[in-house]
Parts: C-alpha cells; structure tokens; sequence
C-alpha cells in the first residue's frame, strides 16, 4: 500500500471505529471515512468511490451483504470484512458478495495493515483472473464464429478447411479487419441468405 488510499469503513460503534481509524493510521497516510449507518450502505459507498473498505460489523445481515454486493460488485474495490464469528453460509455469502478478505475474531488495530495488503492483492489477483476468463471466453467465441464461417465458404465454394481458412484470412487484411470480424459479417450474411 505506497499510494495514499481513500478508505472507508462502515463501522456503527464510535469507539472501535475510532481505534478502525487510529489503526489506518499508523498503517500510512491515507483519507479515511467512516459510515456508521448500514442502512444505504450500497449508495453511500458507491457515492464515496473508495479505494478499499473496510467492514467491521458484528453480526452482518443479510440486508447489510446485498447492500455491499450492489456498492461493490466483485470489479469494484477490495472488501475487508470483520466479524466476531465464524458462519459457513456467512461466509459464502460475503465471498459472494465481493468481500476479498473474510476476518474472524474482529478487528484489532495491529491486524489492519497486513489485512488490508492481503484483501488488496487477493482482489487485484482475482481481477487479474476475471479478465484472462473473459479473454478466453471472447477467443472461444470468436473460434465458434470462425468456424462456422469456414463451414459456409466450404460448403458455398467446395473448398476445404484450409482453403476457406485462407480466404477468410485474406478478405480480412485486404480491409483491415480481423479474421473475426469477417467471420462475422459472412455467418450473418448466409444466416440471412439461408431465411
């Protein structure tokens, strides 16, 4: 954590939320607001755009989950979220939720630091992991598309897979394009010419 973070915890106890900002504190230079209310948690977080937040409830609600999951779907931010016990469905629900780091037995001010580089890297990791799935799944589409393009130009022209792998390759540098760009228009267009 080198850069100065806007940091938010949603704490409704005025103590321990003081010990929450004390303790952010001494882990750097950091802005740092605290929501006591957990009701409109989601649009209060979302209004605030933090870097990180920070949960240091109790016993969490599901009402309190669902608010989280809308201010900060999984792309948004790292979650910290502290409770006092330990519950499966809890859990999973949290994790669900968008919660990158899930802490039992509280928060005590010398955790923080260490807990918040761990929700950051495990959220940036997931990220990370997010983004090569949707490449993957783009790639696979876009060979689904391609093949079925080579299918209409061999079939249409009697040519074999290479060959109609060529001609797609080619019509797409001669315009600039990709290869499934062209693929594209031509599956459309047979779709159309076959109606």
């Amino acid at each position: 954590m080198q850069k100065k973070l806007l940091i938010v915890v949603v704490e409704p106890d005025p103590e321990r939320a003081k010990s929450i900002v004390d303790g952010l504190h001494q882990a750097g230079e950091h802005e740092i607001r605290v929501i006591a209310e957990q009701t409109g948690l989601g649009r209060q977080v979302t209004a605030l755009r933090p870097d990180v937040v920070l949960i240091d409830i109790a016993n969490p609600s599901r009402d309190v989950l669902e608010e989280l999951a809308l201010a900060s779907g999984s792309a948004e931010r790292p979650v910290a979220m502290f409770v006092d016990r330990s519950d499966e469905q809890l859990t999973r629900s949290a994790i669900e939720a968008g919660v990158s780091a899930y802490v039992v037995d509280g928060l005590r001010p010398e955790r923080i630091k260490p807990i918040l580089d761990a929700a950051t890297v495990r959220f940036h990791m997931l990220q990370r992991i997010r983004a090569e799935l949707e490449a993957t799944r783009a790639a696979l589409e876009e060979r689904k598309i391609i093949d079925r393009a080579k299918a209409v130009l061999m079939k249409a022209r009697g040519i074999d897979e290479e060959a109609a792998y060529g001609l797609l390759r080619k019509t797409a540098m001669d315009q600039g394009k990709r290869v499934a760009d062209i693929a594209q228009q031509l599956v459309m267009a047979a779709g159309l010419l076959n109606r």
